[in-house]
């Protein structure tokens, strides 16, 4: 798993990152782009994306990775799809 810095170094200057989704999966993953020029985070769950269980499971990965709660994430884009936009809250505390 990524450090916390280098997940946060993805997003752009408003704390949104950009994530690609996989629900499914055969494990929970977060990999950063193979590529520069790429810019979406790779997150794979293995949640079913019935019932925005792939999008709770998703936020409890990045959450974990980040060090934060949960409730300073949210999806603000993507709901429905493989591609989000995650806005990236200040940890509280």
């Amino acid at each position: 798993m990524p450090s916390a810095e280098a997940i946060r170094a993805q997003a752009d200057g408003e704390g949104r990152l950009a994530i690609r989704a996989t629900p499914n999966a055969l494990a929970d993953a977060i990999l950063l782009p193979a590529e520069e020029s790429v810019s979406e985070l790779l997150v794979r769950t293995t949640a079913t994306p019935e019932g925005g269980k792939a999008n709770e499971a998703i936020l409890r990965l990045l959450a974990d990775a980040l060090g934060q709660p949960v409730s300073t994430l949210e999806v603000l884009r993507g709901g429905s799809g493989r591609t989000k936009l995650v806005r990236i809250g200040a940890a509280r505390g």
